[in-house]
């Protein structure tokens, strides 16, 4: 117990580093960045969104390795890149390097955030996981209550390339050796024996995109590469539907964590009076975190995972009707759910295929759900430039999609607490 404890500290702690350093920078340093080299803002958030897709190609890859020998080389590897990356755009001198910068950032963001991190604690815990994810985004649930205002405090004295190099210096002092000292142990776990639980003994009742599965012929593991364990096989279309589910999550997620603020403006609430009802959906995250931690780790992740996705349509729905006197309910209830959401994607997929190939099959999982989010900022903002506070009922229909599939779902017999 002691070291798993000590695994949950470090990784949580390597994770909001790395958070912070990456999705949530450009939101302090975007506007000097671009004004010293001479590009708009919209190319920094551009170069974002070309890490994030960069990060989704990555992912299976780096869910591989980790199948195949734990997290300690991923994790090492990925610490070094977001050094390397944030020194790159420290030193940055054009739109050129800039966007290399966030090449780099991109396969760091790809083999070193949430996914890789649940491949990890897999490893080493198996079936087991559960409270260890569900620990680590408790504690990265901070990352930008942390690394906004380090961020601003960096660049008010060291301006944005101090601030930059500032975080590639925190990577080398304390990512690397947290990084470092973690796959001591990680490897020394075996790679989970436990098949997914059997579609025999599945009382599963899927949506009709998803009949049960056929025999064994019909199914399928996923790409491996050479000399890994094998991916145990799984059903194409709950694969799919998996996939597909958490694309939908993905998108309402990405969405309204860029355009939240923007969002309440829209349903009329002052400037001042968004920014910090805004400010409270980091708060609403951590708390759903800690309720999935002591009340729902009792029951099945299908529970916490309708839980997450009724919670953005039911906060849609409030601002939608009540207007800016409904943002707080809409705020809380967003934040409520988008917490759960986090643990969810690394909790269902392990409930429903098992444990035995879980990196790989992770990464390809998390594919559309990346591209799509990676898309969604832009996509949300044309929405809201046409329709105002009315996009919301994209991302509430998207929701709603989602839970009505959840509803469909049955877990294995053998996967049930």
């Amino acid at each position: 117990m002691k070291s798993r404890i000590s695994v949950v500290i470090a990784l949580g702690t390597a994770q909001t580093l790395a958070w912070a350093s990456s999705f949530y920078l450009p939101a302090m340093l975007a506007a000097p960045m671009a004004r010293d080299l001479g590009v708009e803002p919209s190319h920094v958030y551009a170069a974002l969104s070309m890490a994030l897709v960069i990060a989704a190609l990555v992912s299976p890859w780096a869910g591989r390795r980790i199948d195949r020998r734990g997290g300690r080389r991923v994790l090492l590897v990925s610490g070094a890149l977001f050094a390397l990356a944030l020194v790159l755009l420290g030193t940055a001198q054009g739109p050129l390097s800039l966007t290399l910068a966030w090449v780099i950032m991109g396969l760091a963001m790809g083999s070193g955030l949430y996914d890789t991190a649940f491949a990890a604690l897999v490893r080493l815990f198996g079936p087991e996981a559960r409270k260890a994810i569900t620990g680590i985004t408790l504690i990265a649930g901070f990352a930008s209550t942390v690394g906004w205002p380090l961020s601003a405090w960096m660049e008010s004295l060291w301006g944005w390339r101090g601030a930059c190099l500032g975080w590639a210096a925190l990577h080398v002092l304390l990512g690397l050796p947290l990084n470092l000292w973690l796959p001591r142990l990680v490897d020394a776990a075996p790679a989970a024996p436990a098949a997914p639980p059997s579609e025999s003994a599945s009382a599963e009742a899927t949506a009709p995109m998803a009949p049960a599965a056929p025999t064994a012929p019909t199914t399928s593991a996923l790409p491996t590469a050479p000399g890994a364990p094998a991916i145990a096989p799984a059903p194409r279309r709950r694969l799919a539907l998996v996939a597909g589910l958490f694309a939908l999550m993905g998108f309402v997620s990405a969405s309204i964590a860029t355009h939240l603020p923007t969002l309440l403006q829209a349903a009329g609430a002052p400037l001042a009076t968004a920014v910090a009802l805004a400010a409270l959906a980091g708060p609403a995250q951590v708390a759903s975190r800690l309720i999935e931690l002591g009340v729902l780790s009792r029951y099945s992740p299908l529970l916490a995972a309708r839980l997450a996705t009724l919670g953005h349509p039911l906060g849609a729905a409030c601002l939608l009707l009540g207007g800016p006197l409904a943002a707080l309910p809409f705020v809380v209830l967003h934040g409520l759910g988008n917490g759960l959401l986090t643990i969810v994607r690394g909790t269902l997929p392990l409930a429903l295929f098992g444990a035995r190939g879980y990196g790989a099959r992770q990464g390809w999982i998390a594919l559309p759900g990346r591209l799509l989010g990676a898309l969604s900022p832009w996509l949300m903002g044309l929405a809201i430039a046409r329709l105002g506070v009315g996009a919301l009922w994209l991302t509430g229909a998207a929701g709603l999609l989602a839970l009505v599939t959840l509803l469909l779902m049955r877990l294995p017999r053998a996967a049930s607490p």
